[in-house]
């Protein structure tokens, strides 16, 4: 039987420094390892145990590991994992399908077609966003794989009325706005990362579909699992968002993604017994 083990990355199995939310003392904290570096800097993390395990998962017959992050193409390739490459990767929250590293042309045609046809134009939206957005709190914006667009903020200056604002305008053209530490994104709401997990399911002729993640942007992908988990910090959690299948960890930070590796390894051997 064939699992397919799609999970989210930052903050959910991989942290950058100031996420890692390491509480105990010094000598007790889990040993790291980084897996992903830019511009000669080291910038996000796995516990070595995590670490560990994710590459046995991986390389098992009856797994298809497949990371699924709102990350491009670009940013997601920064990134090393332990073990084998994987075969399928989803990016841009969907709108990209990485096969064997490189992306899948009628996948992309497929996405475009759709936001064409069911939402406001990206142009439209980015726009937007610069005009209302109060160049005081923006550090940096970003049009991302021309599918959606982000705000790098100073989020304690960005005042929640804005974004409940932003909100209530995105929604009313089709898109969804999600703060996620100091980026706030608006995504097309038809480009998800579960309509793209579904289609390597279809490929892979997976039978069950394990899934984690921490944004509001992963809910969908949470939805359309037969078993899922988020952790205990992020946009999920600190809305109390739970759903059937879905377990909420108690586990914040770096300890989360390596419980989220325990789960899927654990769920795998339950499936295949």
């Amino acid at each position: 039987m064939t699992v397919l083990v799609a999970s989210d990355l930052d903050r959910t199995l991989i942290y950058s420094s100031a996420a890692l939310a390491l509480t105990m003392p010094d000598p007790v904290a889990p040993r790291l390892l980084c897996v992903e570096i830019h511009e000669g800097r080291p910038l996000s993390f796995m516990t070595e145990t995590a670490a560990a395990l994710l590459a046995e998962l991986a390389a098992a017959p009856s797994v298809v590991f497949v990371p699924t992050t709102t990350r491009t193409r670009k940013q997601y390739q920064r990134i090393r994992f332990p073990g084998p490459p994987a075969p399928y990767a989803i990016c841009a929250n969907g709108g990209q399908l990485l096969v064997d590293g490189v992306p899948d042309r009628d996948w992309r045609r497929t996405v475009t077609a759709r936001l064409a046809a069911e939402c406001a134009p990206l142009e439209d939206v980015h726009q937007h966003l610069l005009a209302s957005a109060d160049p005081a709190w923006v550090r940096k914006t970003r049009v991302a794989d021309d599918l959606f667009t982000y705000l790098v903020v100073e989020r304690a200056q960005v005042p929640d009325e804005w974004i409940k604002t932003l909100t209530e305008w995105a929604e009313a053209r089709g898109w969804t706005v999600s703060l996620q530490g100091r980026k706030i994104y608006a995504v097309p709401r038809p480009l998800t990362k579960s309509a793209a997990v579904r289609e390597v399911a279809r490929r892979t002729g997976a039978l069950a579909t394990l899934a984690a993640g921490d944004s509001l942007l992963d809910a969908d992908l949470l939805l359309a699992a037969d078993e899922g988990w988020r952790p205990g910090h992020g946009e999920l959690a600190d809305t109390r968002w739970t759903a059937p299948g879905v377990t909420a960890l108690t586990e914040t930070g770096v300890r989360a993604g390596e419980e989220i590796v325990r789960r899927f390894g654990g769920a795998v051997a339950r499936l295949s017994a």
